[in-house]
């Protein structure tokens, strides 16, 4: 029998099943295995199950004795997870298994993101329906699919499988913090029409990379580096010294990650190239100045390459490098009613040439629904004055601060009560699907939060062992309590 990494670690069965988890593919778009097998899981157990058109799962579990009258309680979390890789992961995420690995403080997985967010809730969830000793009130537990781009699964699901109100969701990445508001956004794209022509010269490669990234909610605020932002203004500047050809520009893989790592091809005629080379490195060097002093791992570099084929025309290297610089990104207000919370943001998560398009994709966030449309608008006029289109989805409603929530003070109570301090109530910039459920569930009281995990969304992800032990701990007292 295979042994398990996580044999032997706390909580038992809660991380024995974040490794079962860990073993089935379940990025983004990539979940009908992960959902069958939650529909497994509750068949097994005899449990009452539901399973919709986009593979969101919901398991139903009677009450506890003593507890079979008391409300339902809703514990959610989101089964897709953000498949990111090194470049030297061999790992195949439509098929392979995740490499898990321990030091007995944190869990990670080689070479690849490790699936905390939200792992971590599903496996707490079934460690709790398996369970005939842990008291709880009726539960609905809700599994959504693609929360990671754009919330689709909370956004189909039909309100009418749900008869609590009281909401549990395990999707934050901080212990000892409750959060109970946060910001709408939706995932907006431009795309530009680009001519290509026939090619004749030197081809460069330019490199932007070692970049920190991260999450574009919970990390924007840290000020790092965004890689299609930066190559952007590399072309630009490069632009205004000598002329050139764009071949493709393309970096990032999710709109929600602050991207690390941005390429791009140029054609330099070849009495050009020793000039080129030299601005390059010129204006590389300035750039990396300007970064904040924890992006030490950052590299600007370039290599000559074979020129083939074709490039783009003069005018259309024009508009994508005149679009790629002056496209708004990162924080764009803060709040000023809650101290240090980004209020609008956006992220140039995914930049991309394919065939004779180049589309840049973001993620546009917002606690107030009306700068989230100006800044919308911003994006468009923006692509209009290139001759780019625009196009949105995923759009999600900001989850508003509720002041009377029985549930918010019964958690505030239980964590003073197990850990003798007060846990931190705040609001967040990130995008929970607890402002989709608002929507759909009427006087739906709700909290969100968590154990420690660090760098999520990026292949330094970490879940510390002691901590999900604790958030274990703390989610089994909550709910006898409800």
């Amino acid at each position: 029998m295979e042994k398990r990494v996580l044999e032997g670690l706390q909580p038992e069965r809660a991380l024995y099943y974040f490794e079962e988890i860990c073993r089935i593919p379940h990025g983004s778009r990539n979940t009908k295995q992960i959902s069958d097998y939650l529909v497994r899981f509750a068949e097994e157990h005899a449990l009452r199950w539901v399973q919709d058109e986009v593979n969101n799962v919901v398991i139903y579990k009677q009450g506890a004795p003593g507890y079979e009258h008391h409300p339902a309680v809703i514990l959610q979390g989101h089964m897709d997870m953000v498949a990111e890789k090194t470049k030297e992961s061999p790992i195949d995420f439509t098929k392979d298994p995740l490499e898990l690995r321990t030091d007995g403080t944190y869990i990670w997985a080689e070479g690849t993101t490790l699936g905390g967010d939200d792992g971590i809730a599903v496996a707490y969830a079934l460690a709790i329906l398996e369970s005939d000793s842990i008291p709880h009130p009726p539960l609905e537990c809700v599994f959504t699919v693609d929360e990671e781009i754009g919330m689709d699964g909370a956004a189909a699901l039909d309100p009418a499988l749900l008869e609590g109100r009281i909401f549990i969701n395990c999707d934050s990445e901080a212990e000892g913090i409750l959060t109970v508001s946060c910001a709408g956004g939706a995932t907006s794209g431009l795309h530009l029409p680009v001519r290509f022509e026939k090619a004749e010269g030197r081809g460069i490669h330019l490199y932007v990379d070692g970049l920190m990234g991260g999450h574009s909610g919970a990390e924007i605020n840290k000020g790092r580096a965004n890689s299609n932002k930066l190559m952007g203004e590399l072309l630009a500047r490069l632009l205004k010294e000598l002329p050139y050809r764009l071949v493709y520009v393309r970096g990032g893989q999710k709109d929600n990650a602050i991207p690390r790592y941005t390429m791009a091809k140029i054609i330099v005629a070849e009495s050009h190239l020793d000039e080129a080379m030299a601005a390059i490195d010129r204006i590389g060097a300035d750039l990396l100045k300007t970064l904040p002093k924890e992006e030490t791992k950052a590299k600007i570099t370039r290599e000559t390459c074979v020129c083939r084929g074709r490039a783009m025309s003069i005018l259309s290297t024009r508009k994508t490098v005149g679009l790629l610089k002056e496209v708004p990104n990162g924080i764009q207000s803060m709040s000023r009613d809650i101290e240090g919370l980004v209020q609008t943001s956006l992220n140039l998560g995914i930049l991309k040439t394919e065939d004779d398009l180049v589309s840049m994709t973001f993620s546009v966030r917002s606690s107030v629904n009306e700068e989230k449309l100006a800044l919308i608008e911003a994006l468009k006029a923006a692509g209009e004055k290139y001759g780019a289109s625009y196009d949105e989805h995923g759009a999600y409603p900001a989850w508003e601060y509720r002041k009377h929530s029985p549930l918010r003070e019964l958690m505030v109570r239980v964590f003073e009560e197990l850990y003798g301090r007060r846990p931190v109530v705040e609001a967040i910039h990130a995008g929970l699907e607890c402002g989709l459920f608002s929507g759909k569930l009427p006087g739906l009281d709700c909290v969100s939060f968590g154990p420690d995990m660090q760098d999520i969304h990026t292949t330094r992800e970490r879940l510390n062992i002691a901590s999900a032990a604790r958030t274990w701990k703390y989610l089994l007292a909550v709910l006898a309590r409800l």
